[in-house]
């Protein structure tokens, strides 16, 4: 949240082993989203309803501008428990001290509910009787499910009759979140505006995938349900919000800059015991703005937040790249291990034309990588790539005709040559990516040593991969360009920006 010129950000944390356990709130201030202080343990596990792990909670800020907090406890019996915390000191910038109200829990698994399946309460919205609204997660059998709660003061709950939503075959649904999307403006919206020319978006986390899904729809503030707009693309069964590693994401309405800002944790894919050994696991992404798609009117568009623009040093500009097919060009940025990538791909459009078309399926995870041709593709770009090309992880599209002559676009990421390490995930990630008439493809893509974020289209699909490479770091790393398909020519144009680094570091002690 931003609160008083800070934004605040609380965790999940393990401040004993660089394994989930023993799980309390770390809590870290910024002024930019992107140079944190870490500040102390806002909450700990220190009462008999939260003795097994300070779980996963939501702020909500309040007119008058006070803050609650709720959150979930793992109570002593392991039972999921709602919560209610508050700043010990409102006039405090740092938020540095949280009370828990006496009288806690404030919610308890309703009846039918299994006690290990009611967690992670969202941010309240105001309903048109002036109460606050919140949803929280649980399943019944193998139905994903949103139940949903009003209450006037945080303290006394009402739950409402049927759910906000359930989809049959998702499983638990973790950290759901619901937030409003405008169908006209490039800004974001407080977490109660609706009405006219306002969709509503639900997200959840798979416990059965640890992947993150949504769905754009309609809500109906009176019996509080939301219907999607496409029950094909249902929640958890259509679009997600990375097809990398990403998970348990979360937003919030930044007043600061009226927009809807996206938090997501970026887990390990290597061994616990490499993890222990270094001493720490999981990032934070680089914060991301949503935007409806007005384009698509399926997809939201997620893209870093402006202020990441702050790190950028000097850039190099590549225009008219010739790529053949078959090529592979060095593109010579210097060390390529912190670097801001926009890039556009053209394909001749006159060979779209005359390829031939087949019944042919595609995906990313299934295909043997970018070292699987094709006569439209993969095309693209190597980065965290040595000079010899033994390490390098392929940024890319794949092109195919169908036989009724229409294109399909994936978009790709190869981890299966990221790392000469063994202990570490290799898979290929990605999915499909609506291109539509009169579009290039266009790639906005943030390395970061071990890191790729990669944004396709505007954000409409979006990638993030965690690495492990062992010779293409620091100065060894390079990037390239490719294009791995058989007929296919692609024309690139780039601007590649060396990164400087954030800096994150306790908050000096007064």
């Amino acid at each position: 949240m931003f609160y008083k010129g800070w934004y605040h950000f609380f965790y999940q944390y393990n401040p004993n082993a660089a394994v989930w356990g023993d799980i309390v709130w770390g809590h870290a201030v910024s002024k930019d989203l992107i140079h944190w202080l870490h500040l102390p343990l806002a909450m700990v596990a220190d009462q008999w309803y939260d003795q097994n792990g300070v779980w996963t909670g939501s702020a909500t800020i309040l007119p008058n501008g006070k803050i609650v907090m709720l959150y979930t406890g793992s109570t002593v019996e392991a039972v999921q428990v709602q919560n209610l915390a508050y700043p010990a000191d409102h006039s405090d910038p740092l938020l540095v001290h949280w009370v828990k109200y006496p009288g806690n829990p404030v919610l308890v698994p309703p009846p039918g509910t299994y006690k290990k399946d009611f967690r992670d309460p969202t941010t309240a919205w105001l309903t048109s009787e002036g109460k606050w609204r919140i949803t929280i997660g649980s399943k019944i059998n193998k139905t994903g499910i949103a139940l949903i709660y009003d209450t006037k003061d945080f303290i006394n709950y009402e739950k409402l009759d049927g759910v906000l939503h359930a989809v049959p075959g998702t499983g638990m649904w973790e950290c759901v979140d619901f937030f409003p999307v405008s169908k006209t403006e490039e800004n974001g919206l407080d977490t109660s505006v609706n009405g006219p020319g306002v969709k509503h978006v639900v997200k959840v986390s798979l416990d059965d995938d640890r992947h993150d899904y949504y769905a754009i729809g309609t809500y109906h503030e009176k019996n509080g349900t939301w219907i999607p707009d496409q029950p094909e693309i249902d929640v958890g069964i259509g679009i997600r919000y990375d097809y990398g590693i990403y998970y348990a994401a979360k937003t919030f309405y930044d007043q600061n800059k009226n927009r809807r800002v996206l938090w997501g944790w970026i887990g390990e894919s290597d061994s616990e015991a490499a993890d222990m050994k270094k001493g720490w696991a999981s990032v934070q992404s680089i914060p991301r703005t949503i935007l409806f798609d007005k384009k698509t009117g399926t997809h939201l568009l997620q893209w870093p937040v402006e202020e990441i623009e702050s790190l950028r040093l000097k850039s190099n500009e590549f225009n008219q790249v010739s790529l053949l097919p078959g090529s592979v060009v060095p593109l010579d940025v210097g060390p390529a291990t912190q670097l801001d990538i926009l890039a556009e791909f053209e394909i001749d459009k006159e060979l779209l034309k005359k390829a031939t078309g087949s019944n042919i399926t595609f995906s990313c995870s299934a295909s043997g990588g970018a070292a699987e041709r094709g006569a439209l593709g993969p095309f693209g770009l190597l980065v965290l790539a040595d000079e010899s090309l033994s390490e390098q992880t392929p940024v890319y599209f794949y092109i195919t005709k169908g036989s009724d002559g229409n294109l399909k676009t994936s978009f790709c990421n190869d981890q299966s040559r990221s790392s000469a390490a063994s202990d570490v995930n290799k898979q290929i990630y990605g999915s499909f990516l609506p291109v539509l008439k009169g579009e290039n493809l266009s790639l906005r893509v943030l390395v970061d040593h071990s890191i790729i974020e990669s944004f396709a289209q505007g954000g409409r699909t979006v990638i993030t991969s965690r690495l492990y490479p062992t010779k293409a770091i620091y100065e060894a790393a390079k990037v390239f360009l490719f294009n791995n398909a058989t007929n296919a020519s692609v024309t690139a144009s780039l601007k590649i920006w060396q990164m400087n680094s954030a800096f994150i570091r306790p908050y000096p002690n007064k």
